[in-house]
């Protein structure tokens, strides 16, 4: 889908993959655009502050800001502007003096249903001293304080001390995870190397996994969070799908098949591991069992067959080939039955990423304008946008877990950079600025 997969099926000899797996020019049908709506109602939610009480100067600041910022992504609140609707904030201690009772009373008459406020300092530890961060939650629609959550740590994880609060709120009205402490893995380059790179959510805390002096590619998460499957290029002739665990960085090979093993990505229980290789002669669809690690052959085509991706019951797969020209993105079966295209819009789509919620697919759509954009649509084919607009190469979509946003890499900047966007196509924030090539983001599962 773009330069370094081009990169990579040069350097493998297979060239007739290109049109299927890396951006070439040719001519573009039109893309239909559609307006989308929210899922639901956002909840009114005012922050009223993170008291700093006995930290460093910065402590209430950063976590309060951290706090809004994961708020106002979760895309379940509406964070309001307190001070904007005559609510005068101030510190509601306990939320029960009168004071707090004041500021409940305005914020209940003024819309909010749900206020959060904290208090943060230093609690001497036996190496250093350890943040303690309170957290409270006011509900306007039963006049209660519904929740207090305590956390404790040292200086290094107050980022992650707002994520967790963060996600409690979520949970606490949605019943779901939050994703403020998701993570998402991703390629940056390193010289004439690519190496893998794991960062939190929002860009902060990026951290490298590997160090190999070569390429290593296509990184997808294991449904536990605690390994990545990817492809690494030892070589110009050793092509091999390898696993690697987080925690540990221990690693190890599941496909080492001659040619060209590519694009893995794990079933939903992690008990099947998609794959395209060329060992067979042109690239085709695999399935390998991690258990028994019995392989099956999933596609038989002349054309190239590649970038599976998994419903979210685990029961059908989505990939790419070019069997009908130029790349589409095709349907079926998790075991290979029921084949049929699913894209007719454009004569290049490819990339797909099937949503956690299973109602959209996501993938590379070229325009009437030559760019290479994103674009979702419904597994029934009958819905079906663009999400994003401007300039540059957007690529390599994958959605968060709760399918609200998707991470996407772009040129629109000049050098490739990850970026975040709501499923609707609006709140685009990027989020790396160091490197001069990042690319290829996977989301991780909810913690």
């Amino acid at each position: 889908m773009n330069r370094r997969i081009v990169l990579s099926l040069v350097l493998s000899g297979l060239c007739l993959l290109a049109a299927a797996a890396g951006i070439l020019e040719s001519d573009a049908a039109d893309v239909f655009l559609e307006a989308t709506r929210p899922d639901f109602q956002k909840i009114p939610l005012g922050v009223v502050s993170i008291e700093n009480n006995g930290g460093p100067d910065w402590l209430g600041g950063r976590l309060e800001e951290v706090l809004k910022k994961d708020v106002k992504r979760s895309l379940v609140f509406e964070l309001m502007d307190l001070p904007s609707l005559g609510i005068k904030v101030r510190d509601v201690g306990n939320g029960h003096g009168n004071g707090s009772k004041a500021v409940f009373k305005q914020a209940a008459e003024n819309g909010v249903s749900v206020l959060v406020w904290g208090k943060a300092g230093l609690k001497k530890g036996e190496k250093e001293d350890d943040v303690n961060m309170e957290g409270f939650v006011y509900d306007s629609g039963s006049d209660e304080i519904v929740g207090g959550k305590r956390y404790a740590g040292s200086p290094s994880v107050v980022r992650l001390m707002a994520h967790r609060f963060a996600d409690e709120l979520v949970f606490r009205y949605t019943g779901e995870p939050g994703i403020a402490r998701t993570k998402i893995a991703y390629v940056s380059a390193h010289g004439a190397a690519r190496e893998l790179f794991v960062m939190d959510y929002d860009g902060y805390d990026a951290r490298q996994l590997t160090a190999d002096g070569f390429l290593n590619l296509m990184p997808r998460w294991s449904p536990d969070r605690r390994f990545l499957v990817f492809t690494a290029y030892r070589d110009r002739n050793t092509q091999d799908i390898d696993m690697i665990e987080l925690a540990t960085g221990k690693r190890w090979t599941l496909v080492s098949y001659g040619g060209l093993n590519i694009t893995p990505a794990l079933s939903p229980d992690g008990n099947f591991l998609a794959f395209a290789s060329s060992h067979e002669g042109n690239s085709e669809l695999y399935r390998l069992d991690t258990r028994t690690k019995a392989v099956q052959r999933l596609t038989t085509n002349p054309a190239g067959d590649l970038s599976p991706t998994w419903s979210p019951t685990g029961r059908e797969l989505a990939f790419v080939s070019d069997r009908g020209g130029g790349p589409q993105v095709f349907l079926m079966s998790s075991d290979g039955s029921n084949v049929r295209r699913l894209t007719f819009e454009g004569d290049y789509n490819a990339a797909p990423a099937w949503s956690p919620r299973g109602n959209w697919i996501a993938y590379v759509c070229r325009t009437p304008r030559k760019e290479y954009k994103l674009c979702v649509i419904s597994p029934d084919g009958q819905k079906r946008m663009q999400l994003t607009t401007g300039g540059g190469i957007d690529d390599s979509p994958s959605w968060s877990p709760d399918g609200r946003h998707l991470a996407f890499s772009s040129t629109a900047d000049g050098k490739s950079h990850i970026y975040m966007i709501d499923a609707d196509g609006k709140g685009l924030e990027r989020l790396t600025f160091e490197g001069s090539h990042n690319s290829a983001p996977s989301w991780s599962p909810a913690s």
